[in-house]
């Protein structure tokens, strides 16, 4: 009984404090819990794993049958069974892997007529997982190459005051940023300090996560002037963000329709890949915020998460004015890792759409992707991520965590599917100013 009771504590301490976290969905009566036999979730090559699994109604231990399939991380099932709860638990073990990487556990249960999932995976010998993707004997050169001819284009940007982002502590400016003769460009939320003043700003470079919409809750991330950053929240398609909704979800359909979308764009050519003008673009958004005459001259900071965070880590890879680096579970990491029988890859997931992984599409790859870029970062870098994660798997992650080779920490969420807490975002400023020159 007593047992019980701490359990439907923890349930609660659980519910209050994690309002966002997908894998217990907010005010649910039904709860799974999955302790792994290693606290930290992660264990050897060769050492077996089990997992005891409990579900819960209404905190209360419930009986039933647990089908359940286990398969290796964002691969089809290679094993399958059931177990009877017992007292509302039951154990079942996983087995172990011969190589680095993940085993992923699929649990299902029916109760009161509807069935019920959860997952969860555990690591084997993460520290030595390694991308597949190799990087070009000419990467560096073809990189290189590519932002000279961005810098030829003069820097040239619009700003207009946008009120309704301004606070009594903040001042926010809409910027549109042109890239090129063509016209290319790209917006942005500029935030400063209110009455910042001449070299005293360190400044942040905020990239999108994936997707071609507005940008997300501008003010969500306020605390950032808040606390003396000048932060720069931009997006990457050229689309202003005063568009309606309904005008972003249109046009995002036609750029997002498989096997269409921005992320397959060019991919024959590593010329012509659509993220080739992303990638350069946010350099160019480091040029802007560098020659603010708030900026302090010393600290330059890229944070973000998903598509965002592969942008952040790739920004510190091209550009050395990049000092602190901040990002959540990347995408575009080992892409192609999928071309190899039995290997997980990275977003967008190029084994899901016809005629993506081949040896054309694979070598444009290789320049676009994340741990190659990682290779070249010289600056403190904190890197955070879930082994639950479905979208940006814990394998990639930990190809990137693995390849990077400077100064870095890691915040690792073992339960964390595709999302961070706003601890966990609260804490990469913090992590920032502590880490200021």
């Amino acid at each position: 009984m007593r047992r019980i009771r701490m359990i439907v504590a923890l349930m609660a301490l659980v519910f209050c404090s994690a309002v966002m976290a997908e894998n217990y969905p907010y005010r649910s009566d039904y709860l799974w819990v999955t302790t792994p036999d290693h606290a930290d979730w992660l264990y050897e090559t060769g050492q077996k794993a089990s997992v005891e699994v409990q579900f819960f109604k209404y905190g209360i231990p419930q009986e039933g049958i647990i089908s359940y399939s286990i398969g290796e991380d964002m691969l089809p099932d290679d094993q399958q069974g059931s177990v009877k709860l017992k007292g509302g638990r039951a154990v079942i073990n996983i087995g172990t892997r011969k190589t680095p990487g993940f085993r992923d556990l699929r649990l299902r249960i029916t109760c009161d007529g509807k069935e019920y999932q959860h997952h969860m995976k555990v690591g084997f010998s993460a520290d030595k997982i390694q991308p597949y993707t190799k990087e070009p004997a000419d990467f560096k050169a073809f990189w290189d190459k590519a932002k000279e001819e961005a810098a030829a284009f003069p820097l040239t940007y619009t700003r207009e005051l946008a009120p309704e982002y301004c606070t009594d502590k903040i001042d926010c400016w809409l910027i549109r940023l042109q890239l090129n003769k063509r016209g290319q460009c790209v917006y942005g939320y500029l935030f400063y300090p209110k009455n910042a003043k001449k070299g005293s700003c360190p400044v942040v470079l905020c990239p999108p996560g994936a997707g071609v919409k507005t940008i997300k809750e501008p003010l969500r991330h306020k605390y950032y002037a808040e606390n003396g950053f000048i932060r720069l929240e931009m997006e990457i398609h050229g689309l202003d963000p005063r568009m309606t909704t309904e005008q972003f979800n249109e046009i995002s359909r036609a750029l997002n329709t498989d096997p269409n979308g921005y992320l397959c764009q060019g991919l024959d050519n590593r010329d012509n890949y659509y993220m080739k003008r992303v990638y350069l673009a946010c350099v160019r958004c480091i040029d802007l915020l560098t020659s603010l005459p708030e900026w302090d001259g010393r600290n330059v900071a890229v944070q973000g998460g998903s598509q965002g965070g592969a942008l952040a880590i790739i920004t510190a890879g091209l550009d050395s004015r990049v000092t602190l680096c901040a990002a959540n579970h990347p995408a575009l990491s080992d892409m192609a890792g999928y071309a190899e029988k039995g290997r997980t890859g990275g977003y967008p997931h190029f084994n899901r759409m016809n005629g993506m992984l081949t040896p054309e599409k694979i070598n444009t790859m290789a320049y676009y992707d994340v741990v190659n870029f990682a290779r070249y970062v010289k600056a403190k870098t904190r890197l955070t991520w879930g082994y639950n994660d479905n979208t940006c798997p814990p394998t990639t992650s930990y190809a990137v965590w693995n390849t990077l080779k400077c100064e870095k920490e890691s915040l690792i969420t073992p339960i964390n599917e595709h999302w961070t807490s706003e601890d966990t975002e609260y804490g990469h400023m913090e992590w920032l100013k502590k880490n200021l020159k």
